[in-house]
């Protein structure tokens, strides 16, 4: 009865840290009466913002409202400075970027909540059309890097539900700083060719959970940086992309680990990687430990395990080197499908820093209706369950 009792008291606790407020009560700032236009071409940055600033003012639970239409954000734009911890942005319609790349293509964020709390942001399209320098980029010309779609930045108590990102320039969302973060129902959708536009990242952030989230993109669907602890990401459906990444890791000589991640439940399908965790072949403090991968599908996956301590794109900067990153404790468990490529199965770990503590249970994946194979470098560990391609551990 205690525990049963106990268990309610969490499950209460937790809806009021996403939900902390009745909304049907909260007072609702439309955006249009500050001057935004749904139009799709007028520059509604300063109705947001207008919009912001009054429901940051309010004493009481606020909603930012962004009625059907399509509304031009022609700049990059910060929501801060917030006095009031219950705001929710309600959007019913689609925000645009501005289609020439080059007016936000150097800015970090097109759309930032920086240093807020208590914020959630429900519904709506974010349109990035980042078509235009994904096509720049591609033709090998001198192009801007490119703005992430949404960042939070140094914020607590965070929801994101029901929100669309859509051809964004570079990231689609960026999680830096922040604690207590829940991602739900979420929708990423980017060509399989858009460079460098990872789905969802994550940094420097504890307490994070995505859940019931889709993502077809050019990148990593979801990448997780230095300093992400307790992160759970469940019901992912990851494709195109190039999977679910740890790292990449060891970049810097100094730098924070990855600790506690769990992926439970979730389907790659024809990406470039399943569950990947890389770090560069360079000295670091950095790690990656007490990670779980459990209840996953695979199809037609090229790379669907794989630990890659080698990371050096175009062999620059790390020739000659062993990564200090170390990995250990990590577990995958039921995980099944089928692979790209003949080696299903990769443990390519540091000689300076072996991979230690890795297991294997219920892992069963298959290449062309045959047995896969597997391959392993400085990796220790056990296996238990059915297990194919056979263990190399």
């Amino acid at each position: 009865m205690g525990f049963g009792f106990n268990s309610m008291i969490l499950s209460f606790i937790g809806i009021m840290l996403f939900y902390p407020y009745d909304q049907a009560a909260a007072a609702t700032y439309n955006v249009a009466n500050f001057g935004a236009k749904a139009d799709g071409k007028t520059n509604s940055a300063k109705a947001f913002l207008s919009a912001w600033a009054a429901a940051c003012s309010a004493s009481s639970p606020a909603t930012v409202y962004a009625p059907p239409g399509s509304y031009l954000i022609g700049n990059a734009i910060t929501f801060s400075d917030c006095k009031n911890n219950a705001v929710t942005f309600r959007i019913d319609g689609t925000v645009v970027a501005p289609e020439d790349y080059d007016v936000i293509g150097d800015a970090a964020n097109w759309i930032e909540f920086k240093d807020v709390t208590g914020v959630s942001i429900l519904g709506g399209v974010l349109d990035g059309q980042g078509t235009g320098l994904w096509a720049c980029k591609n033709s090998g010309k001198n192009c801007p890097s490119g703005a992430t779609t949404l960042g939070l930045t140094g914020s607590n108590n965070i929801l994101i539900s029901g929100l669309t990102s859509l051809n964004s320039q570079m990231f689609h969302i960026v999680i830096n700083g922040c604690e207590n973060v829940k991602l739900q129902g979420v929708k990423v959708s980017a060509s399989g060719s858009s460079p460098n536009t990872d789905g969802i990242h994550v940094q420097l952030s504890s307490g994070v959970t995505i859940v019931d989230t889709k993502i077809k993109t050019g990148d990593d669907c979801i990448s997780i940086g230095p300093g992400a602890a307790n992160l759970r990401m469940e019901n992912i459906a990851c494709g195109p992309g190039h999977g679910i990444s740890i790292g990449s890791l060891g970049k810097d000589l100094k730098e924070e680990g990855v600790q506690n991640v769990t992926v439970a439940t979730a389907t790659f399908t024809g990406t470039q990687n399943g569950v990947r965790i890389k770090s560069w072949p360079r000295a670091s403090n950095g790690f990656a430990k007490d990670i779980l991968f459990q209840h996953i599908v695979m199809v037609n996956v090229q790379n669907p395990i794989f630990i890659d301590q080698n990371y050096c794109p175009n062999n620059k900067n790390c020739p000659d080197q062993v990564s200090g990153v170390k990995i250990s404790d990590v577990t995958y468990q039921d995980i099944h499908g089928t692979s790209a490529t003949e080696v299903a199965v990769k443990f390519d770990c540091s000689s300076k820093n072996p991979c230690s503590g890795i297991k294997l249970q219920d892992v069963k994946l298959t290449y062309k209706n045959k047995v896969a194979e597997a391959s392993c470098a400085n990796a220790d560990g056990t296996t238990s369950g059915l297990i194919q391609p056979a263990s190399c551990l």
